[in-house]
């Protein structure tokens, strides 16, 4: 599994200022890294309707998605949690869509508390393109 570089985690950690998250209170931040080394931020973001909400990781996922990137190497996902954040169903089959299943990712909670898991970690027996 590759290492989880301190800016991948700044990134994710600073994303928690910028949540929009006025219903919940609940931030969370994420940072998507590119096969090219490129980095995306993600945020949630809320809506009066909960079902438009936005999770931190697909927000980061589709930044970089309508940018033209297709190969991802590394997630991190921050929150206020005493354990390690995880993430919802709907961000772990993004995921599964988009990543290879060994593609490292690394969750994070308050006090820089981590775990370090996979795609197929968050989400064995995933249903994909080949399940089609």
């Amino acid at each position: 599994m590759s290492e989880v570089k301190q800016e991948w985690i700044d990134t994710a950690i600073e994303a928690l200022d910028k949540a929009y998250v006025p219903y919940s209170h609940f931030p969370v931040g994420a940072c998507l890294v590119t096969e090219s080394g490129r980095t995306y931020q993600g945020i949630n973001i809320e809506n009066a309707s909960f079902g438009l909400t936005n999770c931190a990781e697909r927000t980061a996922f589709f930044k970089a998605i309508s940018e033209g990137e297709r190969s991802f190497t590394h997630l991190v996902v921050s929150g206020h949690t005493p354990d390690p954040i995880s993430p919802c169903g709907a961000c772990r089959q993004v995921m599964a869509e988009f990543c290879s299943p060994d593609m490292p990712v690394t969750l994070i909670g308050d006090d820089g508390v981590m775990k370090s898991t996979t795609v197929e970690g968050l989400l064995p027996y995933a249903f994909t393109e080949k399940d089609l």
